[in-house]
């Protein structure tokens, strides 16, 4: 169920928040690593075939019960919206663009987020004071990524990356909106792993029609697989559907605005890539659009 504006959330959805926003972060850089030995389709079936059946198979270790009828059906389908078409897309656009300039288009994810469940019946109220912070949010991230998107310049790839992205805000937005919206007994871990393993089968089979066999496993490209199953869907979307049932919309999705934050401070961990001043102020300009989404989509 999700969370009254009135009802203060519980600290572990404020937990799994930051670990979406950590995680994800990674799983950009993730990606692109596996995309050197995986094509997209069969990197996204292997990847959520491996960490649903994971997850099951836990599952039935402890004996929860498998859901029935719609209780089993709706995640599947949710799933197939959110996980599906959602990372799909960004699988896709990754072939085309660099990683931190398509952490930078999915920042709007939030607008589709708040502007459909806004739209659908049964939505919570918008806030409107919620949307200065969103567009800090955006702003600062923006000036995180644009210097290097800005070298790029502007072609075709960037325009398509851009469309897949939409694409892929749409899904993962409405998927996640349709999943908030139904009363959910079942634990969302176990709610996790039926979305992903169906995912797994549904784009595997895409992947077997569309010929895309051709792989080079090497230990970095298995490795950058074996993060994303684990830490990127198992650990991070399970606390993403429970964040979901217990904040608002525009608090859940503020993560998009963090995610490049992460991107470019490990690439200058790891890579020692450029990290000025500009990109540190640009990094506290994120922080304060999230601060004030928390803080003013819970109070107004």
């Amino acid at each position: 169920m999700s969370a009254s504006p009135s009802k203060s959330p519980p600290d572990a959805a404020w937990w799994s928040l930051a670990a979406v926003c950590f995680f994800w972060g990674t799983t950009y850089l993730g990606i692109r690593i596996a995309l050197e030995g995986f094509p997209p389709l069969l990197l996204v079936g292997t990847r959520f075939l491996l960490s649903g059946a994971l997850i099951l198979a836990f599952a039935w270790w402890r004996g929860w019960a498998m859901p029935r009828g719609a209780a089993l059906w709706w995640p599947a389908g949710t799933g197939l919206l959110t996980l599906g078409l959602g990372n799909s897309m960004l699988t896709f656009s990754e072939t085309i663009i660099p990683s931190g300039l398509a952490a930078l288009f999915v920042t709007v994810g939030p607008f589709w987020m708040v502007g459909l469940d806004t739209i659908l019946p049964g939505g919570e109220k918008f806030r409107p004071k919620a949307l200065l912070g969103m567009l800090i949010g955006f702003s600062g991230a923006v000036g995180l990524v644009a210097p290097e998107a800005l070298r790029l310049g502007i072609h075709g790839n960037m325009v398509k990356g851009f469309l897949f992205l939409q694409l892929s805000c749409f899904g993962w937005s409405l998927g996640s909106i349709l999943q908030k919206r139904r009363p959910e007994k079942t634990n969302p871990i176990l709610v996790g792993g039926i979305q992903q393993f169906s995912v797994g089968i549904a784009v595997g089979l895409l992947a077997i029609l569309n010929g895309d066999w051709a792989i080079r496993p090497t230990p970095q490209v298995l490795g950058a697989v074996l993060y994303l199953a684990l830490f990127g869907s198992i650990l991070a979307y399970s606390a993403y559907l429970y964040s979901l049932q217990h904040l608002p919309v525009a608090i859940a999705s503020i993560y998009t605005y963090v995610n490049p934050v992460v991107a470019i401070t490990l690439g200058w961990l790891v890579y020692r890539e450029e990290f000025g001043w500009g990109q540190f102020g640009a990094m506290w300009v994120v922080f304060l659009g999230v601060w004030l989404v928390k803080r003013l989509s819970v109070s107004s």
